[in-house]
């Protein structure tokens, strides 16, 4: 039975080339019919290629559109249904001026602040962002994933279909087959006409669903940006208020102090009677003492030896705990031995045998990768 089938659709393929290249003259479909393959076969490209460009539009950074793929198919294979959250650029770029923002000390600051008031903006961008992405997702991307798996696959059956049944159809006829063998092939192609015609037209007629798709589109990208002004508008309001106070602000008077205030040999004050004036801290100052005098390297504690200095590494500023397969944790302290930059946001390093992604702003490198990758 095997065989016979394939000997079926050797014999079709054998039509199929002696009617292009042999010159025999095979049953003609009308323009109409072939006008809707057309539109059919652009249909198909569409729906593929839009649902690309989509995701490349939703998510624009390629790397970090690769490590989630690389992650999503770790946990496939692991057993792990892990949903994993692209990182967006704004929520980056908060995290960045927040962290920082603290590190200064918002109390004494007003540019510290001015952070902290740019990120959360930024957080609340983030969060806009990821809304759009899950509205585009289930109201564009699903519906087109089912266009392309479901309707187009099925169009593309039955068109596939009807050309074995019409080249099977032309042979049986060619050769002079039983007068019921050709009826049942012309019945058999008939109905797959009919199938491929009707599947086609259905879909080419379904404007209303594919306008509201484009609809849906078009809505939550301007509630997308609605939002993101309305935040950026009070985000500008806030921070001419913190410009108007910094410059409101008496500019604070700052005495350098010198090395006798410094009280670096045991011996000086920390009276400002002692050293007061000028005249007295020039009388005062005299030569340093040994330890100052000492080789510049005893001024370095925890200096690296050349060897260890050409290793490239990094040194964590915070505690890291991974959440997604790939990622290397760490604690806070840690030297981790730089492997390759990523991107802009993220590493790639060893520690402890252990090689995996981490997050630039967790840490602070010591010895950069050549080239400054």
């Amino acid at each position: 039975m095997a065989f016979a089938g394939l000997k079926k659709q050797i014999n079709k393929a054998n039509q199929y080339v002696t009617e292009k290249m042999g010159g025999a003259e095979g049953t003609k479909l009308d323009m109409d019919f072939m006008e809707m393959e057309r539109k059919t076969d652009v249909t198909v490209e569409l729906v593929e290629e839009l649902q690309l460009k989509t995701k490349e539009f939703l998510q624009p950074n390629p790397t970090a559109r690769a490590k989630m793929a690389a992650v999503k198919g770790i946990s496939k294979l692991s057993g792990q249904a892990k949903s994993n959250t692209y990182p967006q650029p704004e929520g980056l770029l908060a995290d960045c001026m927040l962290m920082y923002g603290k590190k200064l000390g918002e109390d004494n600051s007003v540019f510290a602040q001015a952070l902290v008031e740019f990120g959360e903006a930024l957080k609340q961008m983030a969060d806009v962002k990821y809304s759009l992405d899950d509205n585009i997702k289930q109201n564009v991307l699903e519906p087109l994933h089912h266009l392309q798996t479901k309707e187009l696959k099925e169009v593309m059956h039955h068109r596939k279909k009807l050309q074995g049944r019409r080249l099977d159809f032309d042979c049986k006829r060619r050769r002079q087959a039983k007068d019921e063998e050709i009826r049942g092939a012309e019945e058999k192609f008939a109905e797959s006409l009919h199938l491929a015609q009707m599947g086609m037209f259905n879909l080419l007629e379904n404007d209303t669903e594919h306008v509201s798709q484009l609809v849906t589109f078009a809505e939550a990208l301007y509630e997308f940006h609605s939002q993101c002004a309305e935040i950026l508008r009070g985000l500008q309001e806030t921070l001419h208020e913190k410009r108007e106070e910094a410059e409101s602000r008496p500019k604070a008077e700052f005495v350098p102090k010198t090395l006798l205030d410094l009280n670096l040999d045991g011996t000086g004050t920390n009276d400002t009677d002692s050293v007061s004036t000028p005249a007295h801290r020039a009388s005062a100052a005299s030569p340093l003492p040994s330890p100052l005098r000492s080789p510049a390297k005893s001024l370095v504690p925890g200096a690296t030896t050349p060897q260890r200095q050409q290793q490239p590494c990094c040194q964590a500023l915070y505690d890291f705990e991974p959440e997604n397969p790939g990622e290397l944790g760490f604690k806070e302290n840690d030297t981790i031995t730089l492997l390759s930059r990523v991107d802009d946001n993220w590493y790639e390093g060893s520690l402890n045998g252990r090689t995996g992604y981490f997050p630039q702003s967790y840490v602070q490198v010591v010895v950069p990768l050549p080239n400054g990758n």
